[in-house]
């Protein structure tokens, strides 16, 4: 007779509509014990830990902070599902209570905070697989193949896109916070800025002090399949431009504010080889493009399109050649493939390999994903030295890998 496996002792930090979509998928594979929910929202709080008991039975502890619920639970597995700016302290935290962590990407709201994570999970030998599951998904997986086989010949450029309908921002009033929302401890370490209800929930990526706005989002997932293409080199030189030309001028005051990530960008990162080329934009639509979202890859023998529900194509530039497409084979209703990147996760720990999608590999798509967001802010091209993962012969740019934080929280140090 078969033993039956002891479950894992499981916590959730960040228990909104992506947390719990990550910790279904972990109750669903019949390993994971949740003992203990954390939020700063109360609401949403007892919302998961209602769906948890109905699943489950079990009845975890619950905590709104993450320092509380590591000084007295013992666990084994945290998944970190919080907004961006707060991603490296509750990771760092897990490190040191000894866990092995599932971080949703980006692995940091500045470069040097994925830094610090990669440092210290290699230095405490965990486990920590990110949520980039297009690194697992078969038609993904598929289509490396067949890339990687030179199935589109020699590669000159990459172009990643997501475009999306929108046009003017009205700002919206700010207002006090709902009482069963800790908004103090929501912001953090980053800037208080006053309450507004398109922050939370759901709204944080296009609020820079919280995320880096699409770029920071989408981008790191398509950043990422171009990154596995090229088997993780660096970019020698990148170059950011954009803004708010349709959504119009950010505005925060005391009354209202708007978002103020933009709304169209444009990133160019120059490699050895080929040119890879970021966009979005959040109007428009996808006009006469097949697709709305995805990576091309044009070569030498023709174009090969890495999409999302449209699955990949490649296009022969020989007409007589015939085209050549597989469908996507995604878990729905939301179109991700959580259950394979999780099993994944589980065999990492069980058989101490590094994971399908590992912090390094991680923390490279976002740090690319910020090298943008960084050329933006500066208005001008960085270059970058990927082995000391420095700017070169820019101070100030250098000073823009990490930022301030808000007292009484401290920076991670990177040493």
């Amino acid at each position: 007779m078969q033993q039956q496996r002891q479950k894992v002792r499981t916590a959730l930090i960040g228990s909104g509509w992506w947390g719990m979509n990550i910790l279904r998928e972990a109750m669903a594979a019949g390993q994971t014990k949740v003992v203990a929910l954390c939020d700063v929202d109360q609401d949403k709080l007892e919302i998961a830990a209602e769906e948890v008991n109905d699943l489950s039975g079990e009845e975890p502890k619950l905590y709104s902070d993450f320092r509380e619920l590591f000084e007295k639970e013992e666990i084994e597995i945290a998944i970190i599902a919080t907004p961006d700016h707060w991603h490296a302290l509750n990771t760092l935290a897990a490190i040191e209570a000894g866990a092995h962590i599932f971080i949703e990407k980006p692995t940091g709201h500045t470069i040097g905070e994925s830094q610090a994570i990669l440092k210290a999970s290699r230095a405490a030998d965990r486990i920590v697989q990110v949520g980039l599951h297009r690194r697992i998904g078969p038609h993904h997986v598929s289509g490396m193949k067949f890339l990687k086989d030179g199935g589109a010949g020699d590669i000159g450029l990459v172009r990643m896109f997501v475009h999306s309908r929108g046009g003017a921002e009205t700002p919206t009033k700010n207002s006090a916070p709902p009482e069963t929302l800790d908004w103090e401890m929501y912001c953090g370490p980053a800037p208080l800025r006053p309450y507004n209800r398109k922050i939370h929930p759901g709204g944080f990526r296009q609020y820079l002090d919280f995320a880096n706005g699409t770029l920071g989002d989408w981008g790191v997932h398509w950043l990422d399949q171009m990154l596995w293409w090229c088997d993780q080199q660096s970019p020698k030189s990148v170059h950011s431009s954009g803004g708010r030309p349709v959504r119009g001028e950010a505005i925060l005051n005391e009354n209202v504010q708007t978002t103020d990530a933009p709304d169209s960008q444009i990133a160019t990162y120059q490699f050895d080889d080929f040119t890879a080329i970021w966009e979005h934009r959040q109007f428009g639509g996808a006009g006469p493009e097949k697709s709305k979202v995805g990576c091309n890859f044009y070569g030498s023998k023709g174009t090969f399109h890495m999409g999302w529900r449209d699955g990949w194509t490649f296009y022969p530039d020989d007409a007589r050649k015939p085209v050549v497409h597989e469908d996507h084979q995604l878990q729905e209703p939301d179109g991700h493939n959580l259950k394979l990147l999780w099993a994944d996760f589980l065999q990492s720990i069980e058989s101490k390999r590094r994971p399908v999608a590992d912090i390094e590999i991680g923390h490279q798509a976002t740090t690319l994903s910020l090298l943008g967001m960084l050329s933006l802010k500066l208005g001008r091209s960085v270059r970058w030295d990927g082995e000391s993962e420095r700017i070169i012969g820019d101070d100030e740019a250098n000073g823009l890998l990490k930022r301030k934080y808000r007292a009484p929280w401290t920076y991670p140090e990177i040493g």
